[in-house]
């Protein structure tokens, strides 16, 4: 299927993929946490209105479509863990940029501010941890791993006409390796990776909790939707953005 294919009247989850006004942030979706996706979701759209479409990488739809191929992976942590490769491709679009992030993050700003200033060089634009994981086990007791670029795949800012992005097709996301793949292996050029700041993707218990709230939090070990996880640094704004999200969908339902 090509990208116009996937453009051509494609509603896929809440994005409308025909709209070229919108910035595209493709979400992580895990069914075993459909509750953060949602509380990610409200958390953007509160933010930054009508001018973002959230969109939902559901793996048993991109399978549906002929996207995802790859086999189960049964040890895979999540299951968005290499369907995130392909947000450009759905992104349908030559120009311009396109965001991938995982469920588990809270938005605090505007995600749109995140394009100001951006080089048109770049192919992706990320922060760029280099840390050691500070729990063995993180979210729903999966077993931490360590590697180079760790959570750099976690938050991307891709460049659409870059071409080591439109390189990045269904075919190498299903063959690759994974590796390949979250160490950006795939961008021939590593001056080509810019680097954002670190509030961008604020690894919640692995830095030190900061004067200012950050613009984007990221509960990468665990957030307030699991009981053990309640009492995480920023555990309350998760806490009361699920609660306006539960409060529009109770209005929601009374209205329909």
């Amino acid at each position: 299927m090509s990208p116009g294919a996937c453009q051509i009247s494609w509603e896929y989850g809440i994005g409308v993929l025909t709209d070229e006004t919108a910035l595209k942030v493709f979400v992580g979706y895990d069914s075993r946490e459909d509750i953060a996706w949602q509380v990610c979701r409200h958390s953007i759209a509160r933010h930054s209105g009508d001018a973002v479409r959230s969109i939902p990488l559901r793996q048993p739809m991109l399978r549906e479509l002929g996207l995802y191929t790859r086999p189960f992976d049964k040890t895979a942590s999540t299951e968005f863990s290499l369907t995130r490769f392909l947000t450009p491709y759905l992104a349908a679009q030559t120009a311009g940029w396109v965001v991938f992030c995982d469920c588990d993050f809270l938005f605090t700003t505007d995600v749109r501010t995140v394009l100001d200033g951006l080089d048109p060089s770049k192919a992706l634009y990320c922060v760029q941890h280099d840390y050691t994981p500070a729990f063995a086990v993180k979210m729903d007791n999966q077993q931490q791993t360590t590697y180079p670029r760790k959570n750099w795949s976690s938050f991307m800012v891709f460049n659409c006409a870059h071409p080591d992005v439109q390189a990045l097709t269904p075919d190498v996301v299903n063959s690759a390796s994974p590796a390949h793949l979250h160490r950006l292996a795939w961008i021939a050029k590593d001056e080509d990776i810019g680097a954002l700041a670190l509030d961008w993707n604020f690894l919640v218990g692995e830095y030190e909790k900061p004067a200012m709230t950050p613009r984007v939090i990221h509960y990468t070990n665990g957030g307030p939707w699991f009981d053990e996880w309640r009492e995480v640094d920023y555990g309350d704004l998760w806490l009361e953005e699920n609660r306006q999200y539960q409060a529009a969908a109770d209005r929601d339902a009374l209205a329909a």
